[in-house]
């Protein structure tokens, strides 16, 4: 199986990600797609195991194995927790409805190093090109003014919000070189500031709970494995000598 049919026949949530999903899209701006995949249980029984990720197969677009992304997940990774909790679904199944029905299993204090410290590599990443062409990318700006927002809400509030808001307008201010670097500079600072803050008394428990999303991944595993023991039955039936190929 090819990872192309992997994403065409066994995708169980996609969504779009990026500017159109926190509400700062414009005229120009790609439509990024992000989808789950489950690969069927039997394909791990092989001695070459079914990817962790595709690219592709459309531009823009890109998929996750359901295991690895339950992984990143729980380690509060913030683009994969983004996914779900995008407003934008373009797909869902049964399976895809269990894990939207799970996200908030996946939410933990740890949302507060794995946002920051992913904030703090963007923020040296500006201030390298402020330093070396005396202006920092406003787009890249943009959005992590818009990651420390949505992480000091995550700490305050224990909900993941990626729509931006009321808080568009000025966000692509920002992204228009608007609103000067220090004034940018002063309003990380401060988001950080408020995240660190919120962290302290955060409603969010201190670790994901991994044992809920385990026995989620166990179950669709095993019914993905029975599927294909009742096909091997169906095939015991009609070809002589067992499973054809063997």
């Amino acid at each position: 199986m090819t990872p192309e049919e992997l994403v065409a026949d066994h995708t169980v949530y996609s969504c779009v990600m990026g500017s159109r999903a926190f509400g700062l899209a414009t005229e120009d701006s790609d439509t990024d797609v992000r989808g789950i995949y489950l690969a069927p249980t039997a394909l791990f029984w092989g001695f070459e195991k079914p990817p962790t990720h595709v690219e592709g197969p459309a531009p823009e677009q890109f998929g996750w194995e359901l295991e690895r992304f339950c992984e990143l997940a729980l380690r509060a990774n913030p683009n994969i927790l983004e996914c779900l909790h995008s407003p934008l679904v373009e797909y869902i199944d049964d399976t895809g409805r269990e894990l939207l029905a799970l996200r908030e299993a996946f939410l933990s204090r740890r949302a507060h190093q794995t946002f920051v410290r992913y904030a703090l590599g963007q923020r040296k990443k500006l201030d390298a090109d402020v330093r070396l062409y005396g202006a920092p990318r406003w787009k890249h700006a943009m959005h992590l003014l818009r990651l420390l927002t949505s992480c000091r809400d995550l700490l305050r509030t224990g909900a993941l919000t990626i729509d931006v808001g009321a808080g568009r307008d000025r966000l692509l201010a920002v992204r228009r070189g608007e609103v000067s670097w220090p004034e940018v500079e002063s309003w990380m600072t401060r988001l950080a500031a408020e995240a660190d803050e919120a962290a302290a008394t955060s409603p969010l428990p201190p670790e994901p709970d991994r044992a809920r999303v385990a026995e989620f991944l166990f179950r669709v595993r095993r019914e993905s494995a029975l599927k294909a023991d009742a096909y091997d039955d169906v095939v015991r039936r009609v070809v002589p000598g067992g499973v054809a190929g063997q």
